[in-house]
């Protein structure tokens, strides 16, 4: 036997016990990466969730407490007091009520135009229907801010400023084209047989677009209801550039007059901050599971 020969079972035995080694090293290293990952994301939910802690706790606390204690002390008082003057003193009933009817039938109606768009042109061989993609997109790219002038003198040549229409219609305009280009891809990605065997069914264009791409494209329905909701109703820039009357504020911008009227009275800022965003987190949960489903279909393309 050669010296080789001799000395191959005792590398074999050093490297089997370096293989074991390693692989006893491996879920340790697994669990201090768990471990260090967990701690990471519980570190920034701990900031994400602070601020709104703060609010929550703000309103909720009397002015008298907060001008002796400072508005970064431990809470000495609750009351509700705060909301109360915040949704009648501070015209936030009025508000919520301006910002529901502007957006309300805003999402209903973009969706609905979006959504026959869409499906025109991701189903049909239309003419020059990539130039009307890519102008529609070429649209949001567009910053708003040049654009502010120009939309209040429409507004009041058309007879609309100062009212919620004018509001409504600036929201549509500014929308449609974003959901257009985000329902295409949804649409297109649906098997052309399934429309072929509803043509073959004798089912016509109307038939194919309400009985079968609307509830096929449900989760990204879902998706564009939550996100546009929640633009629309937080909207601030096209409130204040279409509107003047105070009565006819949405909620976002009755915030300010609410901070103007109520200035070191932080506790009612805060009650009218958690009104003003109830809404679109209560939308959020109602759509999170068909939210979470579009933007898992869309990440699977």
């Amino acid at each position: 036997m050669t010296v080789t020969e001799h000395l191959a079972p005792a590398r074999a035995a050093d490297g089997g016990g370096a293989r074991a080694a390693r692989a006893a090293r491996r879920p340790a290293r697994r669990m201090w990466g768990t471990a260090a990952f967990h701690a990471s994301a519980g570190l920034l939910s701990l900031i994400w969730l602070v601020p709104i802690a703060v609010v929550l706790i703000t309103a909720t606390r009397s002015f008298d407490d907060i001008a002796a204690n400072g508005l970064g002390s431990l809470p000495h008082s609750f009351t509700l007091g705060g909301f109360r003057q915040a949704w009648v003193d501070g015209g936030q009933q009025q508000a919520l009520i301006n910002s529901l009817i502007v957006t309300v039938p805003t999402v209903l109606l973009s969706l609905l135009l979006a959504s026959m768009a869409a499906f025109a042109l991701s189903r049909y061989d239309l003419p020059f229907r990539r130039a009307l993609l890519l102008l529609m997109l070429a649209g949001n790219l567009l910053p708003p801010q040049i654009l502010l002038i120009p939309v209040s003198k429409l507004s009041e040549q058309l007879g609309l400023y100062d009212s919620l229409y004018a509001l409504i219609g600036v929201q549509i305009g500014f929308g449609v084209g974003f959901y257009v280009f985000v329902l295409h891809g949804f649409m297109r990605a649906i098997p052309q047989e399934i429309q072929q065997a509803a043509v073959i069914d004798g089912a016509g264009p109307w038939q194919i677009y309400t009985r079968v791409i609307l509830p096929l494209a449900k989760p990204a329905l879902a998706a564009l209801t939550s996100l546009s909701f929640t633009w629309i109703f937080n909207d601030l820039l096209w409130a204040i550039t279409v509107l003047r009357t105070d009565t006819k504020m949405p909620i976002t911008a009755s915030l300010l007059g609410l901070q103007g009227q109520y200035v070191s009275q932080w506790n009612v800022i805060a009650a009218g901050s958690v009104i003003a965003a109830a809404p679109t987190v209560i939308v959020f949960l109602r759509f999170q599971r068909h939210f979470v489903a579009g933007l898992n279909l869309g990440a699977v393309k």
